[in-house]
């Protein structure tokens, strides 16, 4: 059994951020347990042509500014080895390849229990494992039927193998649109919705929006429990959208249904489709929490600010807009693990 003032389950931009920030809120022995054999969260398993919507000035965690051009757009692979590197340095024990199974209180306590059996012991735990592995894959008609091939945007890696396939992807948010650019190079792409896309520019009188959000203070303010209700708007310099026009890459109303072959479009027309992608988010992943009371029955983390309001000693970080525009994001993730931490500290002294 290993002891720990924290436990950081996960590795991502999350867990490294909490886990950088730990000693300045008094935990001073730190572990991070990551399931994966190498630190860096979901995104090497991102699909290859990601590219950051934020520019390399806002997108780094505490104390590590991102390298390279500021104003750039770092790709998926640069975020991978960012993350690693800042994993090198931290002053936290990091255990790779150890899945979490369970945790719960235990005698005042947390006891965290690995799939290889070996048992570890906090007085507060961080979950940062994300929702990457529980995609949402919408309610598809007919899907049972279907003889395409149907798969979630987490499946995706790059167009190899898509060439001339009729292609629906379905979502209007950032990975939709990126996806069906770059998959209409190669096939017949259509982007169905529920709603038209919201597009918003990416450069507002010469700055980036993300500039304007900084210093404006709305990146910051405390109204994550209002956004869910909003949509994601899609931010683009103009790339994308003319990416999408240039590609013959459509968007229609959602389908119905699926037939044997393809769709049902909402006008009723039928068309045979190959594939269908979904480009429609995740859902939030606890399942080593279950039977904790730290989760509705929907699974969902019952917090507050990412504090758990049900169970103490217990924290969330990497929450979509667990408390502000920017959580979950690169440079959200430090802003909200430092609240975390203080409060946690506050609460679970010995």
């Amino acid at each position: 059994m290993e002891d720990a003032d924290l436990i950081v389950i996960g590795a991502g931009q999350s867990g490294l951020a909490t886990a950088a920030l730990a000693p300045r809120r008094g935990f001073t022995r730190t572990l991070v347990l990551e399931a994966a054999d190498r630190a860096g969260g979901a995104w090497p398993r991102y699909y290859d042509s990601l590219t950051l919507f934020s520019p390399a000035r806002y997108s780094a965690l505490p104390g590590a500014d991102f390298p390279g051009d500021p104003d750039r757009y770092p790709s998926r692979d640069e975020v991978v080895a960012y993350l690693r590197a800042y994993a090198r340095r931290l002053p936290a024990r990091i255990h790779t390849s150890t899945t979490v199974v369970s945790a719960a209180r235990e005698q005042g306590a947390w006891a965290v229990r690995a799939g290889d059996g070996r048992r570890f012991t906090a007085r507060a735990v961080v979950a940062a494992t994300g929702d990457y592995g529980n995609p949402r894959m919408p309610d598809l008609p007919g899907r049972a039927e279907y003889g395409g091939r149907v798969l979630h945007a987490a499946d995706y890696r790059n167009p190899g193998g898509f060439a001339g396939r009729r292609i629906v992807v379905v979502g209007g948010g950032n990975s939709a649109v990126q996806i069906a650019a770059e998959l209409g190079a190669v096939a017949d792409v259509t982007l169905a919705t529920r709603r038209p896309i919201g597009w918003t520019p990416q450069r507002r009188l010469g700055k980036d929006l993300h500039w304007w959000l900084k210093h404006t203070g709305l990146d910051a303010a405390p109204v994550g429990r209002l956004l869910h209700r909003v949509p994601v708007p899609v931010l683009d310099d103009g790339r994308h959208r003319a990416l999408l026009q240039e590609r013959g890459v459509d968007r229609r109303e959602m389908f119905t249904r699926l037939t044997p072959e393809g769709v049902v479009w909402a006008d009723g027309t039928e068309e045979a489709v190959d594939t269908v992608l979904a480009a429609t988010g995740y859902r939030p992943a606890f399942p080593y929490l279950t039977g904790t009371g730290a989760l509705d029955t929907g699974g969902r983390p019952l917090h507050r600010g990412g504090v758990a309001t049900t169970v103490p000693g217990l924290g969330f970080v990497g929450l979509e807009f667990q408390r502000c525009f920017s959580s979950k994001t690169l440079r959200g993730a430090g802003r909200d693990a430092a609240r975390v931490l203080s409060r946690l500290a506050a609460r679970s002294r010995p």
